[in-house]
């Protein structure tokens, strides 16, 4: 009896530590996607301020967020520098990622 109680813990806790690691390679993976994402839309608004492209700066970084699932939740053009917040949740937790573009300093 006691030998099956204990296959039972070992193979609970497998379970339960595969789960786990699996979450983790998601969430990495949902962070990775929004922080590219983040940077795309980024350059989109820097693009955008320095005239390369037509369009307000923050409503191409807010429609490339859009695309990719996001929302723009900040948006700062000083210049020809852009800075964007993108906020997009991951299961009930919410995630965010933040970038910057333009020439450099």
């Amino acid at each position: 009896m006691s030998g099956t109680a204990l296959s039972v813990g070992a193979l609970a806790l497998t379970a339960t530590l595969a789960v786990g690691c699996a979450s983790m390679g998601a969430a990495a993976a949902h962070a990775t996607r929004l922080s590219g994402l983040a940077d795309a839309a980024a350059l989109a608004a820097a693009d955008s301020a320095s005239g390369a492209t037509s369009g307000v700066p923050c409503e191409r970084a807010a429609e490339i967020a859009a695309r990719g699932g996001a929302s723009l939740a900040l948006c700062d053009v000083s210049g020809l520098v852009a800075t964007v917040r993108l906020e997009a949740g991951f299961g009930l937790l919410p995630a965010a990622a933040r970038a910057r573009a333009g020439p450099p300093p």
